[in-house]
Formats: structure tokens, C-alpha cells, sequence
């Protein structure tokens, strides 16, 4: 958009306008007052209008100016193509960066991070000096495809999950870009890849007590209060005395350690009470014990948080290792606690609070099919009962063949 500037040295009122990817400034002899500002603001809309409309003539508003006779008409251009020409966005570089400082108000700062990251290594790199404007549904398609052949450091092809991740800013921002800018966003109708569901690998419970009776001693509350409370690595890492309340005996999930910084929890169905069983009220007493005065429940000698980089290569995978256990994530902890809880017959909606679910829908997608394997809801109770009675009915049959 155009508009009315006045020459510092001079006091002169000059247009200030695009016109064909140009920038076009004219000089008239006005002086700096509103009524004049006011008269230029009009004939400048009119500018823009025809330019628009495809029907502006350079030479019959500034005959005196030398760009008049680059700017003669040209009758191959049609005056859709002049529309489109002076359709102009900005580069996707500079409105991704404008539209990034936007957002940080409202995210973490782990997940500012990790858009930074695909900003700098995915999205810039492949659309940074095309207009947002002009950036096609082709191109993102072609764009995606190429994901799929990239390779990362431990030379393993992108997952559709990944690649799903890197794609989701740039929808938002030519989402944005296309409200602001008034176009329709050639993301529209581009769906996300298909995500294969992921298969939870829960530990027993034969298991979990092998673990816990050969952990490190100075582990082995951590352990059983990850085991039993289902808390995500960066919950229990986080984890401060403060939130924890004996009295209650609850856990009071409220904040959450991420790449060394504390913030909010993952979303507010995360910001829940845990319910502690024994077993963990036993193990966070004795974990009191031994950093009660410190900040942190689960610390270093000095006081720091964990880091669960260090504590996974460490701890958790060499104790796997050691007692021929296959080789899991940590964060498989958390699935075992909803197993167990499933299996031990636990109202399911409760569980979903204690694992931080909004609904029970995320629980029976999951943990499923591991319900019938450990609680032998599977049908067999109702194979009993036709059992049952179909051979109370054969006896009394037979019973009154034997009377007649």
C-alpha cells in the first residue's frame, strides 16, 4: 500500500507508491498541511484503484517524470497479469520471522525452539525468498515429498510424524499470510500424512518388580514413583517438594522441566493432582530423607534438576541391558502405570484424570488390547456362564431320562 510522505529537507509532500514490482516516489511542490496530505491521499487511492483494475496510466498522472516512458502501456499485458504483478506479499523469510515474534507470547519456550528449528533447517531454506503470495499447493506437495528422502544423522529416513511436524508451521503461517493478505491459501485441502499408530510396550508387573529390586538405591524412588504414577519424564523431573502434598497424599502436577527450564505443563488436562498409593507415599517419605532440603524432590548432590539424558544412557538402559530386558524407552513407565491400573480394575475415567487426559477416549485407544490379557475381560467370563448352565441343563436332563 502507497502513501504520502513528506522530504525532511524540504517540507515537500512526494507520493511513495509500487506500481510493476517498482517502488515509485514523485515529488510535487506541497507543502506539508493536512488539506494538502488529505488531496493526495485521494488521488493516490485512485492510483492504486486503477492499478488494481489494470487501467493506470503512469504518463497522464507524472507526464514530467523520466519513469513515464518505462512505464508506457503494454498491450500484451492483460490486466489480470497487472493484478497479479501488483498483488505483492512479502518473502516468506521476513513474514515468518514477523509472524514467529507474534506467537512467542503464547508457547513455551521448548516449543518456540523447536519451530525456530524448523524455520531455520526445513522452511526458510526451501521457501524463504518466495513471496508468501506465490508459494503454490505444488510446491508444498513437492516439498513434503522431499521430506520423505532426508535423511538424519543416524542416517534414518524422516518419520510421517516428523514430517507432519515440520509441515504444520507452514500452514499456520500461509494461513495467516492468506488472511492478511486477502488470497486463498494454497494449503487448503492438503491433508496430513497418515501416522501408523505406535504400540505401547508396557512393562509387567513381574517386571516392574525385577526392575525396582535391582535399580541403584539412589534410583529406586524415582523409579517406583514413575512406575506408579504414570508422571511424564519432564513432570517428575520438575517435580518440587512444594507440590507435594503428604497431608492429602497427592501429587500436584504443575509445572514441568523441559530441555533444563521449568514451564507449564503440556496442556491443562496436565495440570492435575496425582493420587499417591503406598507404595510411592513410602518411596517419596524416604526420597525426603535424603533431598527434603533441597528445591527439587529428585536432584543431583548439588541440587539440580535430573537430566534425563544422562539418567536414561546411565541408568535406565544399562540396568535393561543387565537383567535382559528388552529395550524400551523410559517413557514406557507411563504406560505401565495405566496397564497396571487397567488391570487392577480402576474406574477408567480416574485414570484418565491421573494420567492427565481430558477424556477417557486417549485410554481404551491405547491401552485396549492390553486390558483383556491382564484383567481376562475378554469374553471367557461369558464362556463360563453358557458352560455353566448348558451342563446344569444336560444333567437335569439326563436326570429325568434316568426317572422315566
Amino acid at each position: 500500500m502507497g502513501k504520502i510522505v513528506a522530504r525532511p529537507e524540504s517540507g515537500k509532500l512526494f507520493f511513495d507508491f509500487r506500481y510493476r514490482n517498482k517502488r515509485c516516489r514523485e515529488q510535487t511542490t506541497l507543502d506539508d498541511t493536512p488539506t494538502n496530505r488529505r488531496k493526495l491521499e485521494r488521488i493516490l487511492k485512485k492510483i492504486e484503484a486503477e492499478i488494481t483494475l489494470g487501467t493506470f496510466d503512469y504518463a497522464s498522472y507524472f507526464p514530467s517524470s523520466p519513469r513515464a516512458k518505462n512505464f508506457a502501456p503494454d498491450t500484451k499485458l492483460e490486466a489480470a497479469e497487472v493484478v497479479r504483478a501488483q498483488a505483492e506479499t512479502p518473502l516468506f523469510a521476513d513474514f515468518s520471522r514477523d509472524w514467529l515474534n507474534e506467537m512467542r507470547i503464547q508457547w513455551r519456550k521448548s516449543h518456540i525452539t523447536t519451530v525456530e528449528g524448523t524455520l531455520k533447517n526445513y522452511l526458510n531454506p526451501e521457501f524463504g525468498e518466495k513471496e508468501v503470495g506465490r508459494i503454490t499447493k505444488k510446491d508444498i506437495l513437492d516439498f513434503r515429498a522431499s521430506l520423505a528422502k532426508v535423511t538424519t544423522r543416524s542416517g534414518k529416513q524422516l518419520s510421517t510424524s516428523r514430517i507432519n511436524r515440520i509441515m504444520t508451521p507452514l500452514r499456520m503461517i500461509l494461513g495467516e499470510a492468506a488472511n492478511r493478505y486477502e488470497f486463498s491459501s494454497p494449503y487448503h485441502g492438503i491433508k496430513s500424512l497418515k501416522v501408523p499408530r505406535t504400540d505401547v510396550e508396557p512393562f509387567d508387573l513381574d517386571e516392574v518388580k525385577l526392575i525396582l529390586a535391582s535399580v541403584r538405591p539412589d534410583f529406586r524412588n524415582y523409579y517406583t514413583v514413575r512406575f506408579f504414577t504414570g508422571m511424564r519424564t519432564g513432570e517428575i523431573d520438575g517435580l518440587q517438594w512444594e507440590y507435594v502434598d503428604f497431608k492429602r497424599r497427592q501429587i500436584l502436577v504443575r509445572q514441568s522441566l523441559v530441555n533444563g527450564e521449568l514451564g507449564y505443563t503440556k496442556n491443562d488436562g496436565s495440570f492435575r493432582n496425582i493420587e499417591m498409593s503406598q507404595l510411592v507415599y513410602d518411596a517419596l517419605k524416604e526420597q525426603q530423607r535424603a533431598t527434603g532440603d533441597r528445591k527439587f524432590v529428585f536432584c543431583t548432590r548439588s541440587g539440580t534438576p535430573l537430566s534425563h539424558n544422562n539418567v536414561t544412557k546411565r541408568v535406565w538402559y544399562p540396568l535393561l541391558r543387565h537383567l535382559g530386558l528388552r529395550k524400551r524407552r523410559p517413557y514406557q513407565t507411563r504406560h505401565t502405570a495405566a496397564t497396571l491400573w487397567l488391570a487392577a480394575g480402576e474406574n477408567p475415567e480416574w485414570i484418565a484424570r491421573q494420567m492427565g487426559h481430558t477424556t477417557t477416549e486417549m485410554l481404551f485407544r491405547v491401552y485396549s488390547r492390553y486390558v483383556p490379557n491382564l484383567t481376562r475381560r475378554d469374553g471367557s467370563a461369558f464362556e463360563r456362564l453358557l458352560i455353566t448352565e448348558f451342563d446344569a441343563s444336560a444333567e437335569t436332563d439326563e436326570e429325568v431320562c434316568h426317572e422315566n
